[in-house]
């Protein structure tokens, strides 16, 4: 496919074509946006071998209930409302990696920034939150942890 094909094409089709390029703005702006934040994103295999390896501390932010239904073997669970990088507990761990997790990733992102900018350095976000642990078939700890 020649450039002549592609503009005739783009002449035919300029909804599609602008489509397209929408698409395209987006998934760079996405990607760019992601190499800027400030920490990393795991995905669940990943967070296992941080675990194993470095002893991450991962910070649950679910609600008690949904926490007590099924977590990541270890986590700690810290409600949003609740959580301060400040606190003794967390900044006990600012040497380690710091693993947020939640639902679905988005109140991680939050608290992953807020720890960023408390100065720790290590800090991960698993990708997907717990829903994307549970779809890897990893174990569930069910209770208080």
């Amino acid at each position: 496919m020649d450039f002549e094909t592609l503009q005739a094409f783009a002449g035919r089709h300029p909804l599609l074509s602008l489509a397209l390029l929408g698409l395209t703005a987006a998934i760079l702006y996405n990607e760019f946006a992601a190499l800027f934040r400030g920490f990393k994103g795991l995905r669940p295999a990943e967070l296992t071998a941080l675990m194993n390896r470095d002893n991450a501390l991962v910070v649950d932010l679910r609600p008690i209930a949904d926490y007590q239904k099924g977590h990541i073997p270890g986590s700690k669970n810290v409600q949003v409302s609740q959580f301060d990088p400040e606190n003794k507990q967390l900044a006990a761990a600012r040497s380690l990696p710091v693993v947020v997790v939640c639902k679905a990733g988005q109140s991680s992102t939050a608290a992953a920034k807020r720890l960023k900018k408390a100065g720790f350095e290590r800090v991960y976000v698993l990708e997907g939150g717990i829903g994307a642990w549970h779809q890897a078939d990893l174990p569930l700890a069910k209770g208080k942890s």
